[in-house]
């Protein structure tokens, strides 16, 4: 079994920080790219940021400057440090990791539930 759980999530003012944790546990043989997506109330889910397994990242245009992605191979843990917060980040932001859970199996897209991030004006 595969667990995706982010965590971090929380109430903050504009222009204030939060770091979002995602930890993927269970049986697992190798992850590969991990994201960072967001959903706000009547909007689509958009792609934040990504980072594949030698660290190599991108970001969503809106977020570029404020927003860092990161991951700790050891922990098979994904981060996003967010800075600068902005009231149209508010959304549920979830985690997502391409994870292989046999040794020459197909790797698969597995999605936490999602953390909510609020930011007031």
């Amino acid at each position: 079994q595969v667990r995706v759980i982010e965590s971090g999530g929380g109430l903050v003012q504009a222009g204030g920080s939060l770091r979002l944790s995602c930890v993927v546990s269970g049986s697992i043989f190798s992850i590969g790219d991990m994201a960072w997506y967001r959903q706000a109330p009547g909007e689509l889910r958009d792609l934040v940021a990504s980072i594949t397994s030698d660290g190599q990242t991108n970001y969503v245009d809106s977020v570029k400057g404020r927003f860092t992605i990161s991951r700790d191979n050891a922990e098979n843990t994904v981060y996003l440090q967010m800075t600068g917060l902005k009231p149209e980040d508010t959304a549920v932001y979830t985690c997502n990791a391409d994870l292989s859970t046999v040794r020459w199996g197909p790797t698969n897209r597995h999605w936490g539930l999602g953390t909510q991030v609020t930011v007031s004006s």
